[in-house]
Order: structure tokens, then sequence, then C-alpha cells
């Protein structure tokens, strides 16, 4: 059994009702003045990130997932007006999960601290 990332995301395509694959998620750390890259995986047939995306022991800062929207309307032939969707969130307490969903649609998105 792998071990579970303490930060998770999940994206829902809410204009068609449905998980949201083969979406480029990114997780970055603020380091000072810019954030630094952590890692990156690729969302799953549910709209998962399958792989770790916080390796390692997860430390209290400001983190961003970075979430490659245009490429996924792109592969469907949708237009949209957003390239990307950038959520940025402060860890405070390491002892918790972070889960931080998507819902999506072509001309909005929203989002949330979820469990």
């Amino acid at each position: 059994m792998s071990a579970r990332s303490p930060i998770t995301t999940h994206i829902l395509d809410v204009s068609l009702g449905k998980p949201a694959a083969d979406v480029g998620v990114t997780l970055a750390r603020l380091e000072g003045d810019a954030f630094v890259e952590l890692a990156r995986g690729t969302t799953d047939l549910d709209g998962r990130v399958s792989t770790l995306l916080a390796p390692g022991t997860l430390t209290r800062g400001t983190y961003r997932l970075s979430f490659d929207v245009g490429a996924y309307f792109a592969a469907s032939q949708r237009t949209s007006f957003y390239p990307s969707v950038d959520v940025v969130f402060v860890v405070s307490d390491t002892s918790q999960h972070h889960h931080v969903p998507l819902l999506l649609s072509p001309f909005g998105y929203s989002t949330y601290r979820g469990s």
C-alpha cells in the first residue's frame, strides 16, 4: 500500500458532470520571493493525481497548485477563458491532510478546502 500524499487534489468538470482526466498539475512551495516546484502529475480517469504530490515531510508555508486547464479543454476542442488555474494556500498545521478540489468549467472555476 502506498503512502497517501499530505496534499491531494481532485478535478471535476462541472460542465460535463464528470471528473477531468489528463490535466497536468504542479505543486510548488513559496521560498523567498519565488515558488519552487516540488512535484508534478496528471489527473487519472477519476480526476485525481495518483502520484505522490508532496513527497517527503510537509512543512509549514505557502503552496501553489497549478492546473493546466487550457490543454485539457483544447484536447476536447472546447474554448476556455482560463489557460491555467493557480490555487495558492497556506499549510499551518502539518499534521493535517490538505485536499484542494477544483470544480471546473470552460468559463469559471471554484475551489475549497476538502477532506
